[in-house]
């Protein structure tokens, strides 16, 4: 199987370097030439594309693959992967499938409550209303090409150089309090393990939507609390949400409540995951990083 990854950021990259070795080739899409002269070592071809600038090579890549992962968020014009490709993505004989790089943020606010792929989605930020627009961009072309579709709403990712012990060690962590907070978190690697289950996935041809989160919502503070305990680092003071100095995006973040349920992940799509919860996840970056 050939893959073509739209945005090799951060999970897409981790996934590669975990799964490289499953696939005939790996292609896709950077932001900067430097980039692409990175990554060449390591057997992947990517080309710029951003909005100031596309490689037409690119599409000639996108056309010998048979899957496609998409990693872009969406823009006020609306998804930029479908705004320039579409034409090519549908002449793609060989396309099998797509998968498609959500949020949880879709959801908005459950006040606490457990929430699965069922619930209503009621975002609180523009850029999970556009991220909302940009699934149902997805679905209509999956419906009119006639390929799988898996759409992965993704909850807080974390992973190596992306962690509560990072930001203690940066002198960056706060323990701020909100009565009844949870976020659902999940670690790079997980994502990972997601990713390679649907493309290995044997369901019937259509359009699947995957909670990609961890088994356990949890306070935040608690997430610093332990970091600080493994790391041997003190944790900062308690700060209340009310007067804490937070940035529009940091606090509309504390604006959502819910606990996200990821049976299906689990059970229907049959995906292990490494990290379980936010514990097992530090352990191991503390491990890797003493």
């Amino acid at each position: 199987m050939k893959v073509f990854i739209f945005g090799l950021g951060y999970s897409a990259l981790h996934f590669v370097h975990i799964f490289h070795e499953d696939f005939s080739g790996i292609s896709g899409t950077v932001r900067h030439t430097e980039k692409c002269e990175a990554l060449e070592p390591l057997g992947i071809k990517a080309f710029v594309f951003s909005a100031e600038s596309c490689d037409p090579a690119a599409g000639a890549a996108l056309l010998q693959c048979d899957a496609v992962i998409v990693s872009i968020p969406p823009d006020g014009q609306g998804d930029p992967v479908l705004g320039a490709f579409n034409s090519v993505l549908q002449s793609m004989t060989r396309l099998q499938r797509v998968i498609y790089l959500s949020t949880v943020g879709v959801y908005g606010d459950h006040q606490g409550l457990w929430i699965d792929e069922t619930a209503e989605l009621n975002p609180v930020s523009e850029r999970s209303k556009r991220r909302i627009d940009a699934e149902n961009e997805w679905q209509a072309f999956a419906r009119k090409r006639g390929c799988d579709l898996h759409i992965l709403r993704l909850a807080g990712i974390y992973g190596p150089g992306r962690n509560a012990i990072e930001n203690l060690r940066a002198g960056k962590a706060r323990r701020i309090i909100k009565k009844d907070q949870v976020f659902n978190r999940i670690h790079v690697e997980d994502i990972g393990r997601a990713i390679q289950a649907c493309l290995a996935s044997s369901l019937p041809t259509g359009v699947h939507i995957w909670n990609i989160a961890d088994n356990e919502p949890s306070p935040p503070q608690d997430v610093v609390t332990y970091a600080a305990a493994l790391s041997g680092l003190p944790p900062p003071p308690e700060m209340p949400f009310e007067t804490a100095d937070l940035s529009p995006m940091a606090r509309s973040f504390y604006g959502e409540n819910k606990r996200i349920s990821n049976r299906a992940m689990r059970e229907d799509l049959g995906v292990q995951l490494a990290f379980p919860s936010y514990r097992e996840g530090l352990q191991g970056l503390a491990k890797n990083s003493a």
